[in-house]
């Protein structure tokens, strides 16, 4: 009995002891993803950017000699639950950073527990002006609407076409589509010089939006600006298509993913969008959305590019490495408060070149990004216009 106690007691020791090795011998990177619920179809696919930025850093070494290790939560697009990825991330996996959430409602919440458990916390496309105000540990790569869809708004008048009035249509259950149609989208639009109606929602499960085209018709405006996720535009594309509206169908990037060429169909010819990923800009950006496509299509997911989401996926893990290797992170349990606040110092001043763009800078906490204005012509994805990212005092 006792030899036998003795041999338990010794295995136990032996599986703490190769326990607390593996931890040493990885860093530990929590991801917070949404593959289900109303996010999924934006945001699924990011998982397969992060594989791919992880599975290249490891390849040529990892980090300071140790491989990325990470550790997912998923959301299922839950705001709520964001924040309770960050806590089981931080304290129970005992993670260095968090990359994501995806979206900027679950940002929002999760950015109240990175602040509390003092993590420094990336997400993937969150884009809600003013996000990261007066936050220390929420960072974002990511780049706000209201820049991006004043980029589109310029690029039109200045390319001539025609923008005197204007039409306005959001979805209202979701925080950001909510948000672009209710505050930005009028406010941008006032600025511009443009005449536009009263903002009009639908609900994300409508399928009936006959009656909202049915008014837009009726002022038959230059174009109607659409606040909503890839599927929702497209129901409202194609039911104003429908009715015989003739103008342009304009949006920032919520829905600027490169599947809605084949979502919105010989309707959405003449759409126009504003992304932060143009998949022509460098060689890098090239190869990058060419093995996506192919990675992406082996898990069983159809995609014609990279999203512009998919891209900041990339380089964030990219930004994280140049942060760590600045701060000198070992991802050694016993020093992880300490590293974790030295993996915070190390972003602020920090320069980044990635498929993005080059020499990205971060004014406060956001990346200042360039912007591609996107246009469907002849039933393809293409640049119409594009603007560097702002310069950061």
């Amino acid at each position: 009995m006792r030899k036998n106690a003795f041999l338990l007691a010794a295995a136990a020791s032996f599986t703490m002891t190769a326990g607390t090795v593996l931890a040493q011998e990885t860093i530990k990177v929590g991801n917070i993803v949404a593959t289900a619920g109303p996010l999924k179809s934006v945001a699924s696919q990011a998982v397969v950017a992060f594989d791919l930025a992880v599975e290249k850093i490891n390849a040529a070494g990892g980090i300071n000699g140790k491989k990325i290790e990470l550790i997912r939560f998923d959301t299922g697009s839950d705001p709520k639950q964001a924040s309770v990825g960050v806590r089981k991330l931080a304290q129970d996996d005992k993670v260095l950073a968090i990359l994501g959430p995806f979206s900027s409602g679950e940002s929002s919440v999760a950015f109240n527990d990175a602040e509390r458990l003092k993590i420094l916390t990336i997400p993937t496309s969150a884009s809600t002006p003013g996000l990261t105000d007066g936050r220390k540990y929420g960072w974002r790569l990511s780049e706000d609407e209201t820049k991006q869809f004043s980029r589109l708004l310029k690029a039109m008048k200045e390319k001539g076409l025609k923008t005197e009035t204007a039409e306005i249509v959001y979805i209202s259950e979701e925080v950001v589509s909510n948000t672009a149609g209710t505050k930005l989208y009028p406010a941008l639009l006032a600025q511009a010089g443009i005449k536009h109606g009263e903002p009009m929602a639908i609900q994300y499960k409508s399928f009936d939006m006959s009656a909202q085209a049915a008014k837009i018709l009726q002022s038959n405006p230059d174009f109607v600006a659409v606040a909503a996720l890839p599927e929702s535009a497209s129901k409202v594309t194609k039911e104003l298509r429908r009715q015989g509206y003739k103008g342009r169908i304009i949006g920032s990037q919520i829905f600027a993913d490169p599947n809605v060429v084949e979502l919105f169909g010989p309707e959405g010819e003449g759409t126009m969008v504003v992304a932060g990923f143009w998949r022509g800009r460098t060689p890098e950006a090239q190869e990058f959305n060419d093995k996506y496509v192919k990675e992406a299509e082996a898990r069983g997911i159809h995609r014609l590019g990279a999203h512009h989401s998919d891209a900041q996926a990339y380089d964030s893990v990219f930004l994280l490495k140049q942060a760590m290797e600045k701060a000198g992170v070992t991802g050694n349990p016993s020093k992880l408060e300490q590293e974790r606040e030295a993996l915070v110092e190390a972003m602020k001043g920090i320069r980044f070149t990635g498929i993005l763009g080059d020499n990205i800078c971060f004014a406060g906490n956001d990346a200042e990004l360039p912007g591609f204005v996107i246009e469907i012509k002849d039933g393809q994805w293409t640049k119409f216009a594009e603007a560097a990212g702002d310069t950061c005092k």
